[in-house]
């Protein structure tokens, strides 16, 4: 399995990749997993509300507790099925997936405080937005720190 078409199939649903690849207990695990706390945190009515512009709405009927276990599962599976897909991973390359899912989970945090104007973001539209800055984060301390280990 190629790294991109791993990272696309996490993307739709974490634990696939490593069913495709043959581990089949991970990739059980990864998917009972994010059901449940799909199902707990009330998401799938939280993405609703939100895509229909009813983000004040879908911030009542989440349950936080529960979303705030999601980004960790879900950068941790893309990671695992990005780096046992093609054999070698370049040095590294966790740091994306590790500062993506530290800035979803402050986006998920802030998402319920953050309002401009008329306009609040909410709990599906800032974490989703907050990808941008934990790439370039950890992009930018994956060649700051391989940078300097060369020298």
């Amino acid at each position: 399995m190629k790294k991109l078409e791993a990272l696309l199939w996490s993307i739709a649903l974490p634990g696939f990749p490593q069913l495709l690849q043959g581990d089949y207990f991970k990739g059980l695990l990864f998917i009972v997993m994010e059901f449940v706390i799909n199902v707990s945190s009330h998401f799938n009515e939280a993405i609703f509300l939100s895509f229909n512009g009813q983000t004040d709405q879908s911030l009542s009927v989440m349950n936080i507790q529960w979303l705030l276990f999601y980004p960790c599962l879900y950068f941790f599976a893309m990671w695992d099925a990005y780096k046992n897909a093609e054999g070698k991973t370049e040095e590294g390359t966790f740091l994306l997936f590790c500062f993506s899912a530290f800035f979803v989970t402050l986006g998920l945090i802030f998402s319920i405080r953050i309002k401009i104007n008329a306009f609040r973001p909410g709990p599906v539209f800032l974490p989703i937005l907050s990808v941008i800055p934990g790439l370039l984060t950890g992009w930018v301390l994956k060649k700051l720190i391989y940078r300097h280990r060369r020298l």
